[in-house]
């Protein structure tokens, strides 16, 4: 730095003489001479900077980005174009100050170092100065292996994971096939696959990556790690369960299913959570675990090949034949939109109780989404059709009354017991006379 600084008042004494022949200048009078045009040199570099800054912010909004409709990713408006306007106004804000701070900065150091009283202040600051810079642009360059590393390292990932997502596209369209594995499990497979290639890949590059043995970033790393460990027990019971639910093809998205307690159409199936809407349009949000750990029905799984069976039960008395019940169950059955004519509806008897007989009418239908309307249909053709052919749908009770009598065995009553006859309460009935002596 005095290197410069003497040559600096080299060339300065050199100007003066030529300007003003005949002076003469003390050592300290060329010092403040020399402050003063280093002054007038970093005031003019303050002016350059402002004015080169402003010029190339004026050269940059002169091409109206606010009506190129600004940065969007896919339909999400990300950055309009007054925003991106601010944003540059506001860069070129803070490279002048920066451009600022450097220029007095050196000011400050060429000033002190005129002086013998501050030259010692001059140095250290120029070599704090020289220093940063210095590990900076040695950090950068020493870095710049384990930068090729990543770069390599990072582009085999992306690459994997492309030909990974056009592969098990491919077994999703039917282009691809393999023997036991099923389309649909394609996309929860290539999800759990660019899952994998992405662990593998944070692994591979973590010891490459800046500051990897500093205690912060070890230090972060480990409270990380708490935090994952101690709240993912259930998101990842939760992608387990997922897991298991799409390799057990219980349901897919579409089906008609019920989970518990809850019935509906299947929305949306993730590896954390199950989504059902209800016939009430009510979407349900259920973890996977739960659904794994319930009973699970699917009302679709086989209505398009076999067929969904939709059954109803009626209890008739046994006054009316049980034929004639059949025939009128299976005629409400077919008058029913929905119900599939064949197979043929039938009907099953499945109890004789003390006053009915309890029937059950089977009926196919391939819509088991229309199921609450199917059954309301049904149940009024049932209605209609037993109505029509004046058979009543009931439970019919028969109370009959007797004497006490005759719940005692034969050997206890009297030789010439004759038994009432049956009546209106009270009995009217037969006469117990004495036995013979």
């Amino acid at each position: 730095m005095n290197k410069h600084v003497s040559a600096f008042n080299e060339v300065l004494a050199d100007l003066l003489e030529r300007l003003m022949p005949g002076i003469e200048l003390s050592g300290l009078a060329l010092l403040v001479i020399t402050a003063i045009v280093a002054t007038v040199l970093a005031l003019a570099a303050f002016f350059i900077v402002k004015g080169l800054t402003s010029w190339i912010q004026r050269k940059i909004l002169s091409l109206h980005i606010e009506n190129m409709g600004g940065f969007k990713l896919q339909n999400q408006q990300l950055l309009t174009g007054d925003q991106i306007n601010w944003a540059i106004r506001k860069l070129f804000k803070w490279l002048r100050y920066l451009a600022y701070i450097i220029i007095f900065y050196l000011y400050i150091n060429i000033i002190f170092s005129f002086f013998p009283e501050t030259e010692g202040i001059s140095t250290t600051l120029f070599t704090h100065f020289l220093n940063a810079i210095g590990f900076v642009l040695g950090a950068i360059w020493n870095y710049i292996p384990n930068l090729l590393t990543l770069i390599v390292i990072f582009a085999f990932g992306h690459y994997a994971i492309r030909l990974a997502g056009l592969f098990f596209k491919g077994i999703e369209a039917g282009r691809i096939t393999l023997a036991g594995f099923y389309p649909d499990w394609a996309g929860p497979t290539f999800t759990i696959v660019r899952f994998l290639i992405i662990v593998f890949v944070i692994i591979v590059a973590f010891p490459y990556l800046p500051g990897k043995e500093s205690p912060a970033f070890q230090a972060v790393s480990i409270f990380f790690g708490i935090l994952v460990s101690l709240g993912s027990t259930g998101a990842v019971s939760n992608v387990v369960s997922g897991i298991a639910l799409t390799y057990m093809r219980a349901f897919k998205n579409g089906d008609r299913v019920q989970i518990a307690d809850t019935t509906g159409d299947v929305v949306e199936k993730t590896m954390f959570v199950t989504r059902i809407r209800t016939i009430k349009n009510v979407e349900i949000t259920i973890p996977n675990a739960m659904v794994l750990n319930n009973h699970i029905i699917n009302y679709s799984s086989l209505a398009d090949k076999e067929g969904l069976i939709l059954h109803t039960k009626v209890t008739i008395g046994y006054d009316v034949p049980w034929r004639g019940v059949h025939d009128l169950l299976k005629e409400a059955a077919l008058a029913t939109e929905g119900v599939d004519k064949t197979p043929d509806p039938f009907v099953l008897q499945t109890s004789l109780d003390d006053y009915y007989v309890e029937y059950e009418i089977n009926a196919y239908t391939k819509k088991p989404k229309q199921m609450a309307v199917i059954y309301n249909e049904l149940h009024r053709n049932i209605q209609d059709v037993f109505h029509a052919h004046g058979v009543e749908i009931a439970s019919p009770s028969l109370t009959a009354f007797r004497e006490g009598a005759e719940n005692i065995p034969d050997d206890y009553l009297p030789k010439n017991y004759n038994p009432p006859k049956p009546g209106p309460w009270p009995f009217s009935g037969g006469e117990t006379k004495k036995p013979e002596e």
